[in-house]
C-alpha cells in the first residue's frame, strides 16, 4: 500500500505541473487578446487548485503510512503554500461580478503555484521532473 500512495503521489505532480503550463497561458492568452473572462479559465484554475489539493491528501497518506524524514516537515509546508497559492485567484474571482473578472490573477499565481511546487521539491532532493 505504502507504494501505491508514493508512486501515485510522485506521479501526479505531472498532472499537476502541466495543469499549472496550462493555466499559466490559458491566463496569458485571455489577457492579450483581452477576451471576455470565460468558463474555461475557471475550469483550468480550479482543476490546479483541485489536484494540489488531492497531492496533500496523498501526501499526508505517504506521511502516516510512515514515510516520515524531516525534509518532509519543509516540503509540506511549502505544498500547503502552493495549495493556497492556487485557490487564491479561484475564491477571488469567484466573488467578483462578471464585469470584473480577469485572467491576469490566474496567471500570477499560478506562476507562484508552480514556483512553490519547483521549491518544494527540490527541497527533498527530487528532481522536478524525471526519477531520482
Amino acid at each position: 500500500m505504502l507504494n501505491f500512495f508514493f508512486y501515485g503521489h510522485s506521479g501526479f505532480r505531472y498532472l499537476i505541473l502541466l495543469l499549472g503550463v496550462a493555466t499559466v497561458l490559458y491566463a496569458l492568452f485571455g489577457a492579450i487578446t483581452k477576451r471576455p473572462y470565460d468558463k474555461p479559465m475557471r475550469a483550468l484554475s480550479s482543476g490546479l487548485a483541485g489536484a494540489l489539493h488531492l497531492q496533500i491528501l496523498l501526501g499526508l497518506a505517504l506521511i502516516f503510512s510512515g514515510r516520515f524524514y524531516p525534509a518532509i516537515t519543509i516540503h509540506f509546508m511549502i505544498m500547503l503554500l502552493a495549495a493556497a497559492s492556487a485557490q487564491i485567484p479561484v475564491s477571488v474571482m469567484r466573488r467578483r461580478p462578471a464585469e470584473e473578472k480577469s485572467y491576469l490573477p490566474h496567471a500570477i499565481w499560478a506562476v507562484v503555484a508552480l514556483a512553490l511546487i519547483a521549491a518544494g521539491v527540490l527541497a527533498i532532493g527530487r528532481p522536478i521532473v524525471g526519477s531520482g
